[in-house]
């Protein structure tokens, strides 16, 4: 049970899903984000719960108002069992109630097969391509990546600005966009007064089944997320073996290490981002080890098939 709806009239709600899990009778019941569908689940009686955090809830949503902290304390207390994607999603639950003898940590991770570094069987092999091994960078252009929402919590507009900054210095240098998103116009404005919207490429949307293609040709990827929890695409990316620059916000400091598989920038601090950019353009060699120790990371930690036996086993344990 997932939404991020309107939360109100929750009478109604929890009514109707009452009624409901008593024509289903399901063995258990998962449910997120915390203050609302869970909320719902947990006043609805049905016992026993799986609560998830999405992220957002703990780290954004329980501060809007007392009454929203309340809820968070109340369906944590209520419920038997917990899991989220990040320790620092784990800990924020346990501070508001939450057993800790009753908590799961696992990112939901990625298909490494369809999520890998670009290979040599990837490209036609000819005289002018003989076989070897694929290296990234491009000693011609460097290509940054962003396929993050264009919303307030996902700081796109911190990576357009710091963008500006780099395009002005570097020639080379181009953003590749991917989604879209209520801050479209704003984003067009930063580029335009930039002088820089020749060398954005807004890509829409893209399918699962293409997307791995973008992360493989580009550069470096980047994500200033303000809020979040354990980023699917970060780990999409360290999966292809893509260099990450990524806010320190402290879910991504647990995939993020500097200069080990990328590096790391103050939240929402446009000119150290632009440092940062411009420091990977110039030591571009380094790029293929930081990427090689991003596919390390993501077979450690972000494999799909052994991360979500820990959501079965937690579904052993609520019962």
């Amino acid at each position: 049970m997932r939404s991020r709806g309107h939360s109100g009239n929750y009478r109604g709600r929890t009514f109707d899903f009452r009624r409901l899990t008593k024509k289903i009778k399901p063995d258990l019941i998962h449910a997120g984000p915390i203050q609302t569908c869970a909320f719902i689940a947990v006043l609805s009686g049905f016992r026993p719960i799986l609560t998830m955090s999405w992220g957002f809830d703990l780290m954004k949503d329980v501060y809007r108002n007392r009454r929203w902290e309340w809820i968070t304390r109340y369906v944590l207390r209520n419920t038997q069992y917990f899991t989220s994607d990040a320790n620092v999603t784990r800990d924020k639950a346990v501070f508001y109630g939450m057993n800790p003898n009753k908590t799961v940590v696992f990112p939901w991770g990625v298909d490494l097969e369809h999520f890998r570094p670009l290979t040599v069987d990837d490209r036609p092999q000819t005289e002018a391509n003989p076989p070897s091994t694929v290296h990234r960078p491009s000693s011609k252009g460097f290509t940054l990546f962003c396929n993050r929402s264009w919303e307030p919590n996902y700081g796109v507009d911190v990576l357009a600005r710091a963008f500006v900054k780099v395009a002005q210095q570097r020639p080379e240098v181009s953003l590749l966009l991917l989604g879209g998103g209520s801050q479209g116009q704003l984003l067009r404005q930063i580029f335009e007064r930039g002088g820089v919207s020749e060398r954005v490429t807004f890509g829409g949307t893209v399918s699962n089944h293409a997307l791995p293609r973008f992360y493989q040709l580009a550069d470096l990827y980047i994500s200033a997320s303000h809020v979040d929890g354990s980023s699917v695409s970060l780990m999409e990316a360290l999966a292809c073996g893509l260099p990450c620059l990524v806010s320190d916000i402290p879910a991504n400091k647990e995939w993020v290490f500097e200069g080990q598989n990328g590096w790391l920038f103050s939240d929402g601090n446009v000119d150290e981002l632009a440092a940062k950019i411009l420091s990977a353009i110039e030591n571009r060699k380094i790029l293929p080890q930081i990427g090689q120790n991003a596919r390390m990371i993501a077979e450690e930690c972000a494999d799909w098939r052994k991360n979500f036996q820990k959501l079965l086993q937690a579904y052993q344990e609520v019962k």
